[in-house]
């Protein structure tokens, strides 16, 4: 017998899991939210790189495997809030060509069951729960929208604004990136009572004054406060997923908590914990009316990863950058084709500015012979940086998956990177009239020291959603199709990626889901 009955649980406090529940809470329902994690300790270290990056202190502890048998350890975040703790935070809406099929050099990008028409709704909602700030008009490959940004975007500092104009009269159009922030600016300061002080430690780094719109502050935290039908269990992990003897629904939910066994179970389970940990959780669940893995009668389940092709790259500027707050810069131009080729190649975006322990802890034997005697903080001063990302394609082959022995096995086979070096190139290209050097440094301690098997941080893709349940292993609801009380409202949804950051698109998926929810639970 479960040890209590809920209307809903939802499994993970992340974006998905976390803005599911803001918006069912309204409903009355008896929600349980479920966190492996617990908060993440609030203190000064928060802002010191060499814990977070060199470190890696906030990571999860757990040793994973390559398809070759290669140990590795996933940059993965289990904290209240999920990996949104340390994310960037650049809130950018899915291209509405991006629903449809692309075609890439290396292939086919799927289109989604469904229209960017019907996310549209969600996308506008998702960008109002997470404060996001930005510009309608800039971005030439941004969507329609059904009205504008409630806030303003942040403010370039004058090094950046430079950079901007210098490509803009290159006959680009950079653009203000859409950011998720409690900042309220002045003349291009925060105000005195601004959350955010738009310091150097946001991108990546958790944010100790809680200015970043990450989903423990934008929603775990205002839905506890506000609703007292939502009750949050930290230390709570899910080890299984239990069902009725016919394999239709699930009747009990298995967690670990504080040394003890215990079960629960609701007439709804949503399953948040992120693309990967989620494809686990039901290859975990196998039992005799699913065999190979909860809701994997379509053998989908783990499969079809994605991630982004990415690259943090630092160039050396020519004259000082003394920016601050570098994040608040991207640039879309070839997103989807350019003059002199005709596939996608993906975004160019600034990231945090590299500091001096960073460089410290990378591992790049070029440097040696190329700054010997530059001292890290000079280098550091000099630093502009970037970061790009293009589309992978899903690939069956691409999979999370258990061993025998019930090790972890990441497979990943890389495909089109002809677009990313091509972008990287664009790049280098684009710098010269920003006076800066067109040799680029790979900055490996940003997602990890391997960025394809360790970094995670835009896992997407293994519990694809689709109309045909041979396909898919969810319907277009994100239920799955074997189960009739099962739903999932991470990443793990997605056909394809595109090329632009996945969290907005996961909280506008997350808060259809909860529409559909709201509905079906009366």
């Amino acid at each position: 017998m479960a040890q209590d009955h809920y209307d809903v649980i939802v499994i993970g406090s992340g974006p998905g899991g976390g803005s599911l529940t803001a918006r069912l809470a309204k409903t009355g329902k008896r929600i349980l939210l479920l966190e492996r994690g617990d908060y993440l300790p609030r203190s000064q270290a928060n802002w010191d790189a060499k814990t977070v990056f060199v470190d890696g202190a906030y990571q999860a502890k757990e040793t994973w495997y390559g398809g070759d048998g290669r140990a590795f350890s996933p940059a993965l975040h289990y904290y209240v809030g999920g990996n949104s703790k340390v994310y960037g935070s650049a809130l950018l809406r899915m291209r509405e060509r991006d629903f449809e099929a692309v075609r890439h050099v290396d292939g086919i990008s799927p289109a989604w069951p469904v229209s960017y028409a019907e996310f549209e709704p969600y996308y506008a909602e998702a960008e109002r729960l997470f404060a996001v700030h930005g510009e309608r008009g800039e971005d030439p490959t941004e969507p329609w929208s059904s009205g504008p940004y409630a806030h303003p975007p942040v403010s370039h500092e004058p090094r950046i604004q430079k950079l901007s104009e210098d490509w803009a009269r290159e006959g680009l159009q950079p653009f203000h990136l859409p950011l998720g922030i409690k900042l309220e600016e002045r003349n291009g300061k925060p105000t005195p009572t601004s959350t955010c002080i738009r310091c150097d430690a946001f991108d990546g780094f958790p944010c100790l004054l809680n200015g970043k719109a990450d989903a423990q502050v934008m929603t775990v935290d205002p839905t506890l406060a506000a609703h007292s039908n939502v009750t949050l269990l930290v230390n709570a992990t899910v080890t299984t997923l239990e069902t009725d003897p016919a394999g239709k629904t699930v009747t009990a939910v298995n967690v670990t908590r504080e040394g003890r066994d215990e079960r629960y179970s609701a007439d709804i389970v949503v399953v948040a914990c992120g693309a990967l940990s989620s494809a686990l959780l039901l290859l975990r669940s196998a039992n005799a009316a699913h065999p190979n893995g909860l809701a994997n009668g379509s053998d989908q389940v783990g499969r079809n990863y994605m991630r982004h092709n990415m690259s943090v790259l630092m160039a050396l500027s020519k004259e000082a950058n003394d920016t601050v707050f570098q994040k608040t810069l991207a640039l879309s131009d070839f997103y989807f084709a350019s003059r002199d080729w005709e596939y996608p190649m993906g975004l160019i975006q600034m990231c945090a500015k590299t500091q001096p322990d960073q460089i410290r802890g990378e591992e790049f034997p070029e440097w040696t012979g190329f700054l010997p005697n530059a001292p890290f903080e000079m280098v550091a001063r000099h630093s502009m940086d970037f970061w790009l990302q293009s589309e992978d394609l899903p690939h069956p082959d691409n999979r999370v998956s258990l061993g025998r022995d019930g090790r972890v096995i990441l497979d990943i086979e890389q495909n089109n990177r002809e677009a990313h070096d091509r972008l990287r190139a664009k790049l280098s290209d684009l710098l010269e009239p920003g006076g800066a050097y067109t040799y680029l440094f790979e900055r490996s301690l940003y997602l990890g020291k391997n960025i394809p098997i360790s970094g995670t941080a835009h896992q997407s893709g293994t519990l694809r959603f689709g109309a045909d349940p041979a396909a898919s292993v969810l319907d277009l609801t994100c239920k799955a199709h074997q189960l009739d009380n099962l739903y999932v409202t991470d990443a793990s949804f997605f056909p394809s990626i595109g090329a632009v950051n996945p969290t907005l698109t996961i909280v506008a998926n997350a808060l259809r889901v909860a529409a559909h929810l709201e509905e079906r639970l009366g």
